[in-house]
């Protein structure tokens, strides 16, 4: 666990907004270094600007995170400028609806290229890089925070993409955390579950890739986008609070960091469904009115 920040370096991706903006806001007041990673050219520059304001070290690179060549050289060049980082903060994601058998397979590599492959990337590059750090220095300390969501617990219909892709993350995480302690009592990591918070996660397709952008959505993906749209914007807890559960749990080596924990009472009758071998529980046994609605629109009728 991570206990003074000042002078460590946080390699943060998806740092133009939402969560990775927050977090690096955190860092900058305790005095870190900072590595903004972002594939929004606009929204990094404007990241930078703001963090080197405060007089932090700022390294910021427009990075493409399910690219491997692209991550690899960010990771050679974090080592030149700063050494092994503290804190990575595999965070960049998308989001993306619509009934599963509708995506298309852009869709599919788009937001498993960004999601999974953007973690994967993060975890396979740093993760050496702050063991051998460890192994140098018995007083550093090294923590890996990867982003999924509830989404990764659940199975919310109408975004079976995005599930797939946090379901992904959750897994990749718990085994980094048992494969780390394994090998170290320095480096650590812990996994974010968010729930419906205002960020810019709704409005990915800002970012979808070119080939993309010509692609028709569907009537369940459009549906799906308008119900993510208001449940995202209408989120009481902010980006900037559960930056601040981020770098508590990072304190405290706490694995499971959630915005929303009254949602893990789905999450435990999901569990329940499964030991018990029953069949998937309605989704919308609390709020039925949604899944009328939603089926409704469906089946157009």
């Amino acid at each position: 666990m991570i206990q003074d920040f000042k002078g460590k370096t946080a390699v943060l991706t998806g740092a133009g907004s939402g969560f990775g903006l927050e977090c690096a806001r955190i860092g900058a007041s305790l005095g870190m270094n900072l590595v903004l990673v972002d594939v929004q050219q606009d929204a990094l520059d404007a990241a930078e600007a703001e963090m080197k304001a405060t007089g932090a070290k700022v390294l910021a690179r427009r990075v493409d995170v399910s690219s491997q060549a692209q991550m690899e050289a960010l990771a050679a060049d974090v080592q030149t400028t700063f050494g092994a980082p503290h804190f990575v903060f595999n965070n960049a994601g998308v989001g993306s609806g619509g009934l599963i058998w509708e995506n298309s397979v852009k869709d599919w590599e788009w937001v498993l290229g960004v999601n999974v492959w953007g973690v994967i990337h993060g975890v396979r590059l740093f993760t050496p890089m702050m063991l051998a750090a460890a192994k140098a220095d018995p007083a550093y300390r090294g923590h890996i925070v990867n982003t999924a969501s509830m989404a990764g617990l659940l199975t919310p219909p109408n975004m079976g993409i995005y599930n797939v892709s946090k379901h992904a993350v959750v897994s990749l995480t718990e085994t980094l955390y048992q494969d780390l302690k394994l090998v170290s009592d320095q480096v650590s990591a812990s996994v974010l579950c968010p729930y419906f918070v205002p960020t810019g996660i709704s409005q990915s397709h800002r970012n979808k890739p070119a080939e993309l952008a010509d692609e028709k959505a569907t009537q369940s993906q459009l549906i799906g986008q308008a119900m993510s749209d208001k449940a995202v914007s209408s989120g009481k807890v902010t980006a900037a609070q559960v930056a601040q559960l981020v770098f508590d749990a990072i304190t405290a080596d706490r694995f499971y960091i959630y915005s929303h924990p009254r949602a893990l009472g789905n999450v435990r009758a999901r569990m329940e469904n499964i030991v018990n071998q029953e069949n998937p529980a309605d989704p919308f046994l609390e709020r039925p009115e949604i899944g009328v609605a939603l089926r409704a629109q469906l089946r157009g009728s």
